[in-house]
């Protein structure tokens, strides 16, 4: 392998990463910004990667979308899920889990 292409991988490599880093910590703020507006606890200050693929976006293009996943306490004693959704560095969607038995799913819903 070349030296020019071994370089070129490299930094393509460290491209990948650096805009995987910036969209996860994208994600993070989306993932406070939910729980902060439910008045609900995000747990463990993270969030994990766990759908990705390329979709359209308004402007016709592909990007790569993105699903996080999350998760949150009322009391801090139980854990319910959330996810957040990103089309290239674009907040598409964050949802919480209905966490009382009197809310509809859908109404924890941001985005």
């Amino acid at each position: 392998m070349s030296p020019w292409l071994a370089l070129a991988v490299i930094a393509a490599a460290l491209g990948w990463w650096w805009l995987s880093m910036r969209a996860r910590e994208q994600a993070v703020r989306a993932a406070r910004g939910a729980c902060r507006r439910f008045s609900v606890q995000l747990l463990d200050e993270t969030v994990a990667l766990r759908r990705l693929g390329l979709a359209r976006g308004n402007d016709g293009r592909l990007h790569l979308w993105r699903l996080y996943r999350f998760e949150f306490s009322q009391t801090g004693g139980e854990r319910y899920g959330g996810h957040v959704a990103l089309l290239g560095q674009r907040l598409m969607d964050a949802h919480l889990e209905a966490v009382n038995e009197d809310d509809p799913p859908a109404r924890n819903r941001l985005g």
